[in-house]
């Protein structure tokens, strides 16, 4: 008797496990004009009222990007099919209630920008972001999900996803946190993989393409993949565990794609509009260096502050110097290290990059982890009153990737070396997932270089403004910095109109500059400098040359309608 009850309890079990899953089925049938159609179904609800939304944000994404703008034609039904009383609390919400303990709700999505944020559908592809796509019920975000992608067969469709295939095109993940995470390309493409060995046995790298080019430009690029892989792979010494021993990279190379990578915690996203034959080969591989890095620097060494995601707020971080900015630093690093960039390319690609931070007045506004706080105003974020960006802002991508050139070449003087600093990391954070903050950061330091040493660089260049000694820094390894005397800087970015031969300012004016105390703003039409015309067809450059520095220049410009004129 006691055998027939305890078998009893294991089968009432299961079925009530059973009934905590929440089931989705997304369609693609007109796919031609960008729509989507979702259903799904959220049994065993205790509340009289049950609340959906779409997600205002994404994993890897600090801005907001309200996907509810993109859903219409939403109903609500009981298990029965009879409809439901529905109520629109804000614009990201749906309440539903008198349901009968099971919800059905389905509505259509217009989906038509490729890339690590939103989602795309069209007759090439059905590119999904998840949290673009799918709504959520926040109280039953424990609950398993199974999702099933209605593939079109015609098209020659299948899906490629890190999430668990649970049969067919049936896929599924233990929770809302690891749904949202899980990108997924739904397309014909193409597929390369190989093995290698982990702490844990063997794990498969995916390189998912969805591209209009032939198996031989795949191929050769795939390589290149491949080089990008082992190269990341021995900063830290080893692979991170990915779930289901498989990572995939979600690549999208076709004209109606976005420009854009995203990480995730064992995919990325990788899009651009470039083809492998049109300069992707050269040009894309960054952001494959970029992402993959991100499979511990991010998505495994977290910082605190992005753990759990918020996908009703926009999300904050004051570690993004690090986790964006030193995986900049790295991204190519990785390139010259795998052999795909020459030493003299790699040097020469931080010039840009240095100038930029170096040159830019907005230290003196802002520390790194003060700029990281700004993620959720520039991260693809969307406005339409202007801002001075160009005097207040420097991207914490650029800004962390100097300061990992600094420290490396700082803890080299020390014969030390930041990949030793981020194995360090990747073993304290990254191996246990305990998240860190900027703190951690700075004790982490110290156990490694001497606290010394960590006081100097996070009292100087973190929690201030200040710029390291750059110049000793580059001359330690064969690198001279020089600032050419001879080019005079004007401080406004010009472009000149070929239907009028003027140069507009297109930028705010740099404080300091010369423009800027003159007092010249943006989206003024400078006329003559020194009585000099400006003509069709010429370049910026070629016309600022006749000019030297020191001279004095009278500036005809015209501003709201009115001629104008400075000295």
């Amino acid at each position: 008797m006691k055998k027939f009850i305890c078998l009893l309890l294991i089968v009432l079990w299961g079925q009530t496990g059973a009934a905590q899953i929440n089931t989705y089925a997304i369609s693609f049938p007109n796919a031609v004009h960008h729509e989507a159609e979702v259903m799904a179904r959220f049994p065993s609800i205790s509340a009289d009222t049950i609340s959906f939304r779409m997600s205002r944000t994404s994993p890897g994404r600090y801005a907001l990007h309200e996907f509810a703008k993109n859903v219409y034609n939403f109903k609500a039904t009981d298990s029965k099919g009879q409809p439901l009383q529905v109520k629109r609390p804000d614009p990201y919400q749906w309440e539903v209630a008198g349901h009968d303990g099971t919800v059905h709700i389905s509505y259509t999505l217009f989906a038509n920008r490729g890339g690590g944020t939103y989602a795309q559908v069209d007759e090439t592809h059905a590119h999904l972001n998840i949290p673009a796509t799918f709504m959520f019920a926040p109280t039953l975000a424990e609950r398993g999900i199974e999702v099933t992608f209605e593939v079109r067969t015609d098209l020659n469709w299948k899906v490629a996803t890190q999430l668990e295939q649970v049969s067919g095109t049936t896929y599924s993940a233990p929770d809302l946190q690891y749904f949202m995470d899980s990108p997924t390309e739904i397309s014909d493409y193409s597929i390369r993989e190989f093995e290698l060995p982990s702490d844990t046995g063997t794990q498969k790298i995916q390189f998912v393409l969805h591209h209009n080019g032939t198996d031989a430009e795949l191929d050769a690029y795939f390589e290149n993949v491949k080089k990008v892989v082992h190269a990341e792979k021995e900063v830290y010494g080893v692979l991170p565990n990915f779930d289901h021993g498989r990572y995939t990279f979600l690549a999208c190379y076709i004209p109606n794609a976005s420009g854009d990578g995203m990480e995730h915690r064992n995919s990325t996203v990788l899009t651009s509009t470039r083809s492998l034959a049109d300069g992707g080969m050269e040009r894309n591989i960054g952001t494959v260096s970029h992402e993959f890095f991100h499979a511990w620097n991010v998505e495994r060494i977290r910082p605190r502050s992005l753990e759990p995601f918020d996908f009703t707020e926009a999300n904050m971080s004051g570690a993004l110097w690090f986790a964006e900015g030193f995986t900049s630093y790295y991204t190519n690093l990785i390139l010259c290290r795998a052999g795909i960039l020459s030493p003299e390319q790699y040097v020469e690609g931080l010039a840009g990059t240095f100038n930029y931070v170096w040159n830019s007045p907005a230290r003196q506004y802002f520390n790194p982890i003060e700029m990281s706080y700004q993620a959720p105003f520039v991260d693809a974020a969307t406005s339409v009153d202007p801002v001075n960006r160009e005097n207040t802002f420097i991207s914490y991508y650029s800004y962390g990737s100097m300061l990992g050139l600094a420290l490396d070449l700082s803890l080299r003087s020390e014969n030390l070396n930041l990949d030793d600093f981020m194995k360090l990391v990747w073993q304290t954070y990254g191996t246990q997932e305990i998240p860190y903050t900027v703190q951690d950061l700075h004790r982490s330091l110290g156990q490694y270089a001497g606290k010394a040493f960590a006081d100097t660089f996070f009292d100087n260049y973190i929690h201030n403004s200040g710029m390291p000694d750059y110049q000793t820094l580059f001359n330690s390894v064969g690198v001279v910095l020089k600032q050419n005397a001879n080019t005079p800087l004007f401080g406004a970015n010009l472009a000149i109109m070929d239907h009028n031969a003027t140069a507009v300012i297109r930028r705010n004016t740099k404080i300091g500059s010369p423009a800027y105390k003159a007092g010249l703003d943006k989206g003024d039409a400078l006329v003559t400098l020194n009585k000099t015309p400006f003509k069709v067809g010429q370049s910026v450059a070629d016309y600022m040359a006749q000019f030297k520095v020191g001279d004095t220049l009278e500036v005809d410009f015209k501003r709201f309608g009115e001629q104008k004129r400075l000295r």
